[in-house]
């Protein structure tokens, strides 16, 4: 059943009718310009913003200059979008970006991922449209609002808008009323789980899900998924993550990539003891990235059953937590690397790759870089895979839990260093008094440590120890809110957060048939002061026509209970960041940043070149979702997802003062 309310319908025929004129005689082109099919490299084009990352390639980038940094301090709040009535769920916060295309923003709103068309001065609410879906949407593993839709156009101009919805089903939308497109699917609708592969026993509904957009290249559309959170998997037999491409005018299946191979398919050796059979996960949870002129796609993919035990599934386990690509048209492999073998961290690759063409040593090279958990920027060649930097297989340690074979080794980058601390010992103990770094030894002598890729252990192991320290934490490093790349300097911000996670096994028994799942453990100096010294947040630039680092911030000035959980002046403490990931936007004036879903209601605008902070610019809640940006009437905007604190999800708009 389809719910779609529409808006005044005539006028909003009438606005894609006179910009589309417009764009055809030019007039306002630097504002209403269509660039489709732009090159992945060049940022959101025309002062819209087409795609969740801005452009294909996900750079996050648009070179609008009427914001400045003489002006920045001046924004204010130029409109609000509240979504209270969409489903409101306190638990669940909104994550969001809005795309916008001839004047109006596309975005997701509510536990039933409604899917909302809004006009881009006003913030006017132009037609709703949401499915229900009964019963999978009560089970389903990502009952979210979700991270945002996706935009098409045919050859006669009339735009799309294509959501992946909680149940799994894709819906084309006719993106002037926000009805379902008439022969896409079955009456604009493709069920997702017809055809899609499935374990004996295992259920599709509430086993398989997604929350990022899909992704659109040339006249393809393509689906990844995702899955409940692995850290206590019931069962090691899960369904798995497969990636599919559909015909973008039908809803026809096209092609399927199955990312754990089955018999005689490459790949498929690498999951011993015939666990290629049950085993599922290593889906694409993250957003898809695509090249435009070569019709390629790039996959970041996730760990397989489960995330922090893998004795059920032996081997290096191809294709999990690795970056592949793929020609969008037919599926086939183009190239692929493992960024982890036998993931055993859950430290799988949150964020979409981001595309660029830069000059490099003096050449002309188009890359991809594939920001990770664990502190690591890949980058390869696009076009062949070859890395850009050498990458050197490494020595790491074995595991002691019993029937876990951890990978002996694991790829390492030579560039760029890592952006964010790795690996934990007692240098990295929280150390702003003797006292404090004595209680966090304290704390820290419970469990084991060691370098990057130490193993879980389990949680009443043999030689005392509860577990093993890792850093960093399972959501990163680096997550979902990804980073920003100025094509025209070749400079990456990335946000991420410092904190420790307590990796300790524990018997399935009644909760799992899997052997060993995730237990429990904090490792605190006191409630919400992290163990692991300061930064808990930042912001770090990387030259990526070098791989040098070029700056870091924190991300966040300290948190105000610090100074009274651990008894000290505040005076005494330096500024630490927050212990959440910034959500960054790139322009060519400034670079933007929101504290993120842990931080405070603060926007910042940021100089590029050394992070120095210009502007501080309060929100209405903290940042749930990532900053885009757009011209609209002469007028550059900038619109965030804000939410939490028990209060329901807004698009909030910052403009400067009409003159």
């Amino acid at each position: 059943m389809h719910l779609n309310l529409l808006r005044d319908e005539h006028r909003a025929y009438s606005r894609g009718s006179l910009v589309r004129c417009a764009r055809f005689l030019g007039v306002a082109a630097a504002t209403l310009a269509c660039v489709t099919g732009a090159s992945a490299q060049a940022g959101a084009q025309g002062g819209e913003w087409r795609g969740y990352g801005g452009d294909a390639g996900h750079t996050r980038y648009a070179a609008l200059d009427q914001i400045d940094a003489t002006n920045v301090a001046q924004l204010k709040v130029a409109w609000r979008w509240n979504a209270r009535n969409f489903g409101y769920n306190p638990n669940i916060s909104s994550s969001t970006t809005p795309l916008m295309v001839n004047g109006v923003l596309y975005a997701t709103a509510g536990v039933r991922r409604a899917v909302v068309a809004i006009d881009a001065g006003t913030g006017e609410t132009l037609w709703t449209w949401a499915m229900d879906e009964g019963e999978r949407l009560r089970t389903a593993p990502r009952a979210n609002p979700g991270r945002g839709v996706a935009y098409w156009e045919d050859e006669a101009g009339r735009g799309r808008i294509l959501v992946v919805t909680p149940g799994y089903h894709l819906a084309a939308l006719d993106a002037l009323t926000g009805r379902p497109v008439d022969g896409f699917g079955d009456a604009g609708v493709v069920d997702l789980m017809k055809g899609h592969r499935a374990r004996d026993g295992v259920s599709l509904v509430g086993t398989i899900g997604a929350s990022s957009p899909p992704t659109v290249v040339g006249n393809m559309v393509v689906v990844g998924s995702a899955h409940h959170v692995g850290l206590r998997p019931p069962s090691m037999t899960n369904t798995p993550g497969d990636v599919r491409g559909f015909d973008a005018e039908t809803g026809e299946l096209a092609w399927t990539f199955k990312t754990i191979p089955e018999a005689g398919e490459p790949g498929n050796e690498s999951w011993e003891e015939d666990s290629w059979t049950y085993t599922g996960n290593a889906a694409v949870w993250a957003p898809i990235s695509s090249d435009a002129e070569t019709g390629y796609v790039y996959l970041p993919t996730e760990a397989a059953t489960g995330d922090y035990y893998g004795g059920h599934r032996p081997g290096n386990n191809l294709f999990s937590t690795s970056l592949v690509c793929l020609d969008g048209r037919t599926g086939e492999v183009i190239w692929h690397f493992q960024t982890i073998h036998h993931d055993i961290w859950d430290w799988d690759n949150p964020t979409a790759p981001i595309l660029a063409d830069l000059t490099i040593d003096g050449r002309p090279t188009k890359i991809v870089a594939q920001i990770t958990k664990q502190g690591f920027v890949f980058v390869f060649d696009r076009i062949t895979g070859d890395p850009i930097w050498p990458i050197e297989e490494r020595a790491v340690p074995a595991s002691d839990v019993p029937g876990e074979r951890a990978a002996p080794t694991q790829p390492f980058p030579t560039k760029p260093a890592p952006f964010d601390r790795q690996g934990f010992s007692e240098d990295d103990l929280l150390d702003f008094t003797p006292k404090i770094r004595a209680r966090a030894a304290a704390v820290a002598a419970d469990y084991r440590m060691g370098p990057l890729y130490t193993p879980p252990s389990l949680a009443a192991a043999a030689d005392g120890t509860k577990g093993t320290l890792s850093l960093p934490y399972s959501t990163g490093g680096a997550n979902w809110e990804g980073g920003a790349l100025d094509p025209e300097t070749g400079m990456l911000y990335i946000g991420s957060q410092t904190n420790t996670m307590v990796l300790a096994m524990v018997e399935g028994g009644d909760r799992s048939d899997m052997r060993y799942i995730l237990g429990g453990g904090r490792a605190q100096v006191a409630p919400g002061v992290p163990i692991v010294k300061p930064p808990w947040g930042r912001i770090t630039a990387i030259d990526l026509t070098t791989g040098d680092h070029s700056w870091m911030i924190a991300n966040g000035d300290t948190p105000p209970n610090v100074a009274t959980r651990l008894g000290l002046d505040p005076a005494d403490i330096p500024r630490t960041g927050k212990a959440s990931r910034a959500g960054i936007l790139a322009t060519k004036t400034l670079l933007f940043a929101g504290e993120g879903m842990s931080g405070d209601p603060i926007f910042r605008a940021h100089d590029k070149r050394t992070g120095e902070i210009i502007a501080a610019i309060p929100l209405p809640n903290a940042q749930v979702g990532l900053p885009m940006t757009y011209m609209h009437e002469g007028r550059q905007y900038v619109v965030i997802s804000v939410g939490g604190g028990g209060e329901p999800a807004e698009l909030v708009a910052l403009a400067l003062p009409r003159s």
